[in-house]
């Protein structure tokens, strides 16, 4: 039999502190929340859950995490999803950590610590044999996701990165990057300019970028040629992994073969389903769960509305 494709994720891995409240407080202002619960998440983790979750594709991670209680129950979900650990333990670093204030119109304001994710070098990437895609995302430092990628572009490795959180990147690190997944605000710090949202992907120096776009859907640029996906609309009660849903889903998908608009189609799908419950990785669907929205729901559902959102932001 052929093996199952294989991708590696290598990122950050946070225990998250989550609390729900009416509202986000603004700057000086305070709230008083109601239910408190920790949930394991980081950007790399959640991917990796999402891409293992997806099923097809064999999912590893490389994560540090710190010598304490707070990394057990990450450690456990990431298992517990069916991904493969690499763990590069950390005993001068606490565990990453995130909180999270949820309010009751699903929006969230998050402020990481990244503690043990700091640590990760160069160095730590493990052998790429086998392994068909490597994720990457900006939660670990900046010197060590842009060496992966030039050791994974080396190898004949798919580079898929999501450059989150938003921030400036070096041309070195996105000529080696095969797959680039942003939002609106990261796809403006990366192209320097705001509010032309085609211009900006067709100057991006990257063979395909994908932008998601809220409850608009998302778009991609696949060489020359423009790719529209309408979101699938739930009822909404936490976005906090949507977006790393997204990632680990595409990327899944795009491992074991698929072309790019099947691929964007199954990750919409789940990042909708991944609004409809609380948590991070306790949010990301099961891949039965996403075939059967899939099959519920009409290819051209919303099409015309995201035309017309990214003609209006190229405008």
């Amino acid at each position: 039999m052929k093996p199952r494709p294989r991708v590696l994720v290598a990122g950050s891995a946070n225990l998250d502190f989550v609390v729900r409240a009416e509202s986000i407080p603004a700057p000086g202002e305070t709230v008083l929340g109601r239910d408190f619960q920790t949930f394991p998440g980081g950007k790399g983790a959640n991917q990796a859950v999402a891409a293992a979750r997806a099923g097809g594709a064999e999912t590893h991670m490389l994560l540090a995490l710190g010598d304490d209680a707070h990394a057990q129950p990450v450690e456990a979900s990431l298992r517990d999803a069916g991904v493969t650990l690499d763990i590069r333990r950390q005993h001068a670093h606490a565990s990453g950590v995130a909180f999270i204030c949820l309010s009751d119109g699903a929006e969230n304001a998050i402020t990481v610590a990244p503690g043990a994710n700091t640590a990760l070098v160069a160095d730590d990437l493990p052998d790429l044999a086998g392994v068909d895609t490597l994720l990457l995302q900006l939660e670990t430092p900046l010197d060590a996701v842009a060496a992966w990628a030039a050791r994974a572009r080396e190898a004949g490795v798919r580079v898929a990165l999501n450059a989150a959180p938003a921030r400036a990147l070096p041309e070195a690190l996105l000529r080696n990057v095969d797959v680039l997944i942003v939002n609106e605000g990261e796809l403006a710090m990366i192209d320097g300019q705001a509010g032309d949202l085609i211009g900006a992907l067709q100057r991006l120096p990257v063979p395909v970028a994908v932008v998601t776009l809220g409850a608009a859907g998302c778009i991609a640029r696949e060489g020359t040629q423009l790719h529209l996906q309408p979101a699938f609309p739930v009822a909404a009660v936490d976005t906090t992994a949507a977006g790393d849903t997204f990632c680990g889903v595409l990327v899944a998908a795009l491992a074991q073969g698929e072309a790019l608009p099947a691929a964007m189609r199954a990750a919409a799908a789940a990042s909708a389903l991944a609004c409809t419950a609380l948590g991070a990785q306790s949010s990301v669907p099961a891949h039965a769960d996403v075939e059967a929205l899939l099959r519920g729901q009409a290819d051209a559902a919303g099409l015309d509305a995201l035309a017309a959102c990214c003609g209006s932001r190229a405008a």
